[in-house]
């Protein structure tokens, strides 16, 4: 069979979709990317892709879409109010990728179209063409609520191609049960992918004390730098722990003069890091929250916008994790991620609710069985 896979070019919606994608080409379908740009992502996953779009960037579109500067950090918005702002500024996005995806789509005669719930174009061909589909969750939130967000701001697009509406696409969950995504559907392990990079030798086993991961994802620090830890580090000071800042290249000046416990880190594979860490701070992003559950990690969520608000919500209702503002963060919460033992047991649960999901793998005959019904 040939499975078309489509998403907007962000790591955090891309990146869940390539184990799906690597365990369909391992049982013997063609598989093909559709993407726009920038595309070094998808070239790296080792994927053929046809390029879509109009050679624009999110930011420069949601810039356009919105008449004002983009903003990542949202704390005086509500999550409804983030989503549909999204929602907006990805519909705008997805207008311009219409014509090469239902092209591509047509051409390639795809059996499957698979696609992330914030690309508006995806349920569109797929009911224009009548292609069975697909809607791959990237995390806690629902993929079919985030079709329907979407489409609301798409309906011109759907008059212009005599549509009626979006396709009754087949969620995909990536998470356990207990954290959310959509009630039906499919539910399928979380299997981490971040992406190709080097591993320190020093970094494959444990350290002598606590070792403390510290991200910010993707696009947080390339919007707003590292300004959302700068209390934390402050305070990690003072804490018996190894505290590991994977920030990449990102200018760490307003951080000061680091803790001799504090280290930066290059691009390292986030799933291999926390292997031999103990806990994770972050922003709350959906990929990075999941690779700490695949791992069994405590985590502490300092949300900033986007979907943050709603994950921290999710994982901290299961006692698996902590919530903070960037400047409520001290040594005595520091020291509770690392020393809680009712963290840590809601996390190894997590762990093993998820593990007890099939993998991607073992998904594979169910979606075999929605392309050709």
């Amino acid at each position: 069979m040939r499975i078309l896979f489509t998403g907007p070019a962000s790591a955090g919606h891309l990146f869940p979709m390539i184990p799906t994608a690597q365990a369909l080409r391992a049982a013997g379908h063609e598989v093909l990317f559709a993407g726009s740009q920038p595309l070094h992502q998808l070239r790296q996953a080792g994927f053929p892709v046809v390029e879509i779009g109009d050679g624009r960037s999110i930011r420069d579109v949601f810039e356009q879409a919105l008449d004002e500067e983009v903003r990542y950090v949202t704390p005086d918005m509500t999550s409804d109010q983030i989503l549909d702002r999204a929602a907006h500024g990805f519909a705008h996005l997805s207008r311009t990728t219409v014509d090469g995806l239902l092209e591509t789509a047509e051409s390639w005669g795809a059996d499957l179209l698979v696609h992330d719930s914030f690309q508006a174009s995806a349920p569109l061909v797929a009911a224009k063409l009548k292609i069975p589909s697909v809607i791959q969750n990237f995390g806690v939130t629902s993929g079919h609520a985030m079709v329907g967000r979407l489409a609301s701001h798409f309906t011109e697009a759907y008059e212009t191609y005599g549509v009626d509406g979006p396709a009754e696409g087949t969620a995909l969950n990536v998470v356990p049960a207990s954290l959310g995504g959509d009630p039906t559907g499919l539910r399928m392990r979380y299997v981490p992918y971040n992406g190709g990079g080097f591993v320190p030798r020093a970094l494959l086993r444990r350290g002598t004390r606590p070792r403390v991961t510290v991200t910010l994802g993707t696009v947080l620090t390339e919007m707003d730098g590292v300004r959302a830890i700068v209390r934390l580090v402050e305070a990690a000071a003072s804490v018996d722990a190894e505290f590991l800042l994977a920030v990449d290249d990102t200018d760490l000046a307003p951080l000061g003069t680091l803790p001799d416990n504090v280290r930066p880190l290059p691009w390292v594979p986030l799933a291999e890091l926390l292997a031999t860490s103990d806990a994770l701070i972050h922003h709350g992003g959906s990929g990075t929250l999941l690779t700490a559950l695949q791992a069994g990690l405590p985590q502490l969520l300092l949300p900033q916008g986007a979907d943050h608000f709603t994950n921290a919500d999710a994982l901290t209702a299961t006692g698996a994790g902590l919530r903070s503002t960037s400047d409520g963060v001290d040594a005595a919460l520091l020291t509770r991620l690392l020393a809680d033992p009712d963290l840590r047991e809601a996390a190894e649960r997590l762990r093993a609710e998820n593990a007890a999901l099939p993998t991607p793998a073992e998904t594979v005959p169910s979606l075999e069985a929605l392309a050709t019904a």
